[in-house]
């Protein structure tokens, strides 16, 4: 087999498996894995935030559970605090997300190396705490709970995130929206600007480019993947707490990333469905399961360190190779002079 005809087995193979997740799981399971496989979307679309700032542009950011927690709150208390219906909620969260992002990134991306990291974490502990000491609005460690409003009204049918069949092909096409958008930035000239600033800022901004913009164009994209993941899981669990700003959150995201494969595109895909399975089927059995999920990590690292997905590419360039070496030569003809 070639390289191209495995890769397009697996992604159909992939796709399918997908859309027949509300149907598969129950007939092998129970309905719990499909709540799991929902939650791995979300939090893979989370993860792919880091990613996006880590693998394209080459700033390590542990402060993403900031706009995560912001796209959270925005959609909580848009439902219970303002009275909002779905969609409204729905934007209130992803642009507060957007908006504290660009207000962050404005001074976040004028650094760079641990100073970069060290500011995120900074910002993400000022609004945890905020949102902690808040109680009244926020609901400090005891979080908000609210009830799901429809997300369509047709006639007398109503579309509901309550029904988890519909909640999971919701998620399912809101992650793959941003998934698609993420991948046409990364092949677009903007992407490009990523990849030069990564590699080499000093001599990207001696080609003319401007490393401060890019970078903060990057950070509030970034912060927009976090926001949407956010309000995803706020939708997911009807719930909303200051516990899921803290930068232990963004470090798990990180953590996700560089084991699935740091600057590829659905690295942090695999990376995030590797640990929550690991958890899910570990937890009910042994209650230190981080410890396994730890030493997963370290081996991934030592083993494969530009991750499983990178190890694969690895694989799969090599074959492309051998293909390619044991391809027939071509025969050409030429004109006689």
């Amino acid at each position: 087999m070639t390289r191209r005809s495995i890769e397009i087995g697996m992604a159909v193979s992939a796709a399918t498996f997908l859309i027949s997740v509300p149907w598969l799981i129950p007939a092998l399971t129970d309905n719990f894995w499909v709540s799991v496989i929902t939650e791995i979307l979300i939090w893979s679309l989370f993860a792919a935030s880091a990613n996006l700032l880590f693998g394209y542009v080459g700033l390590l950011s542990f402060g993403q559970a900031l706009y995560f927690g912001f796209g959270m709150y925005g959609v909580a208390l848009g439902i219970d605090h303002l009275g909002l219906s779905f969609w409204p909620a729905f934007g209130l969260g992803i642009v507060s997300a957007i908006a504290m992002a660009l207000v962050s990134g404005v001074f976040a991306v004028r650094l760079s190396w641990h100073y970069f990291a060290i500011i995120t974490v900074v910002f993400s502990l000022i609004f945890y705490f905020l949102a902690v000491s808040m109680k009244p609005l926020t609901g400090g460690d005891d979080g908000i709970n609210f009830s799901l409003p429809p997300v369509f009204r047709f006639g007398g049918s109503i579309w509901s995130l309550t029904d988890p069949t519909f909640q999971y092909f919701f998620v399912l096409a809101v992650v793959s929206l941003c998934f698609f958008l993420m991948y046409r930035v990364i092949n677009s000239p903007l992407g490009k600007g990523f990849l030069a600033i990564r590699d080499n800022d000093l001599r990207a901004s001696l080609i003319g480019l401007n490393v401060y913009v890019l970078r903060l164009i990057a950070f509030v994209m970034a912060g927009f993947l976090a926001g949407v993941s956010g309000a995803l899981f706020a939708f997911f669990g009807r719930y909303a707490s200051a516990s899921y700003m803290f930068y232990q959150v963004s470090g798990e995201a990180v953590v996700w990333t560089i084991v699935g494969g740091a600057g590829t595109m659905f690295g942090p895909l695999v990376g995030t469905t590797l640990f929550i399975v690991i958890r899910e089927i570990v937890s009910s059995h042994w209650e230190h399961h981080s410890l396994i999920v730890g030493l997963l990590a370290i081996l991934a690292v030592i083993f494969a360190p530009k991750g499983i997905v990178g190890l694969w590419n690895g694989w799969m360039t090599r074959l492309g190779e051998r293909d390619a070496a044991s391809a027939p030569p071509r025969l050409t003809l030429q004109a006689e002079p």
